[in-house]
Formats: C-alpha cells, structure tokens, sequence
C-alpha cells in the first residue's frame, strides 16, 4: 500500500478533545486516531501532514515494512496524549526525513518492536523519542533493535528516552542504537527512567523488572536546560540495566544550578573518545 500526496488530515482536536469544556470522561472511549495501520505490510506512507489528532496521530500495530518519509505531524505542545506515532508489536519500520511537532511523544515505542530504523526526524515541541513505557502489563515482548540517527530535538521534554515501571512484570529492552543526534534546548538529553510511575499508580520501592541492556550513545551534542545532561536511571534489581556505552558526547548547561553532569544510578557505564561532561565516578555510579 502507498500513501502519499501533500493533503492535509485535521483532526480538530482543540475544538472536539482537548478544550477544557469538553467533558474528558465523555469522550476518551471515542477518542480517535487521524491515522491507524493494522496487520499492514510492504507499505509507504510520504507527502502527508497529520494535524491536531484528538488522540495519536498515527497508530501503528503488528505491521512489518512501512516506512513513513517526508511525514509531517502538527500539534500544539500543550494538546494532551497526542504522540506523533506510535508503534507497537511491528517490525521493520523505518521514519526519515520528517517533522513531527507535538504535545506527547514524537515516537513512541511499545513492547514486541524489533529494527526500527529513525533518521533525518526534527522532533520539537513533544517529549523527544519513547521506549516504552514498559513493564506494566502481563505478557510484554521485548523490544530489540531501535536505531535513531541523524534526529534532532528542539525544546523538547526529552531527547531520547526508555521508560520501565517499577513494581510490575518483567520485559527486556536491547540492542538500543542512539548516535549523531543535536540537542536544542532540551530538558533531559538522554534519559535512562526505571521509576516511572505517573499518577502514583505503582511502588516505587519495588525495584522495575525490565532488563534494560546493550545500549550504545554515539555522539550527541547540543544544550540543555537542566544540568543532569545525561540520566541513568536504572533499576536496583540484579543485572537490570547493563552494558551501556557512551562516546563522543558534548552537551552543556548554562543556568542557575551548577555544571552539567551525567548522572548514573545502579549503572556503570563504558565509556570511550571525548566527554563533555565527563563520564560518572565509580562511586556514583554504583549509587
């Protein structure tokens, strides 16, 4: 299947979803997708622009060899809950040569994804690059194999990030490829998130059961706007967040709250070539 044209999809969503006088509990079962591929394969998505969805842009489930380029998304940074695409149980999905602006996640990731391929995307407003979340429901796949190269991020929440749930079901993330990425302005650069846990909805004492391993972060450059430039937060269970490999990084802050740093928990990074700043301390990162 082909898609492709230089038409417009408007989902209204400020009008029909996100005003504060639409009743929320109203419309959420009805909320919809300006776009969803299902069981779709040996497809090219290109040309299209996808606009105030009231709910995610794209939604993308079991597919195999779809490749969205030249793929645009619009949405304000305040429209809740609307990723640009989202990508669960598929395989051989390729991204490249977009702009994806929005309020959520640019990409989102779910479980049962393996090689996917992301270049050439300008994510900004959204909250950069998603794996996961992970670990909250019975029966997740893992994901294995994410490239993103060549992206960049422009005051957004997060560059690129993996999220796991504490307190839950075990799952596995690896074979994580983030290299030449630029930074604008961006709160956290890198980010390596094993509490997340939102609304207070899980037991942050309980330690997430994700394996999160086989990381490589090649050359990312750029600002930021908290001095935590690099956070690796990772799980206290045994052997849950593990070889992770960090190069090549210049990322600064210039603000009120100290120098930039990377900061390592319950992981113990490789690193290699030039850092800036400088990789964690053995005692820090074994905090």
């Amino acid at each position: 299947m082909t898609l492709s044209g230089t038409g417009m999809l408007d989902g209204v969503g400020a009008a029909m979803a996100w005003a504060s006088n639409v009743p929320k509990q109203a419309v959420k079962p009805t909320l919809q997708y300006n776009l969803s591929f299902n069981f779709v394969k040996d497809s090219l998505i290109t040309g299209i622009t996808t606009k105030d969805s009231k709910n995610f842009h794209v939604n993308l489930m079991t597919c195999t060899n779809v490749t969205f380029d030249n793929f645009h998304v619009i949405a304000p940074a305040e429209s809740p809950n609307t990723d640009g695409i989202h990508i669960g149980w598929s395989k051989n999905i390729t991204i490249k040569n977009s702009i994806i602006e929005t309020g959520d996640d640019c990409i989102s990731i779910g479980d049962g994804c393996e090689s996917l391929n992301i270049e050439g995307v300008k994510c900004g407003p959204g909250h950069g690059i998603s794996v996961g979340s992970l670990g909250k429901n019975t029966g997740e796949k893992p994901v294995i194999g994410v490239n993103v190269k060549n992206c960049t991020f422009v005051g957004t929440e997060n560059g690129v990030r993996i999220k796991t749930w504490p307190d839950l079901q075990p799952g596995e993330v690896t074979e994580m490829h983030f290299e030449d990425l630029k930074m604008e302005k961006v709160n956290n650069p890198m980010i390596i998130e094993q509490e997340y846990c939102p609304h207070g909805e899980c037991v942050k004492e309980k330690p997430s059961l994700v394996k999160v391993h086989n990381v490589y972060i090649k050359n990312v450059v750029g600002t930021a706007n908290t001095p935590e430039v690099v956070k690796l937060r990772c799980s206290t269970a045994n052997n849950r967040c593990e070889n992770v490999h960090i190069s090549g990084i210049n990322l600064t802050y210039e603000g009120p709250a100290g120098k930039a740093i990377q900061e390592c928990h319950n992981c113990k990074p490789i690193y290699e070539g030039e850092l800036n700043p400088p990789g964690c301390t053995p005692a820090a990162s074994a905090a």
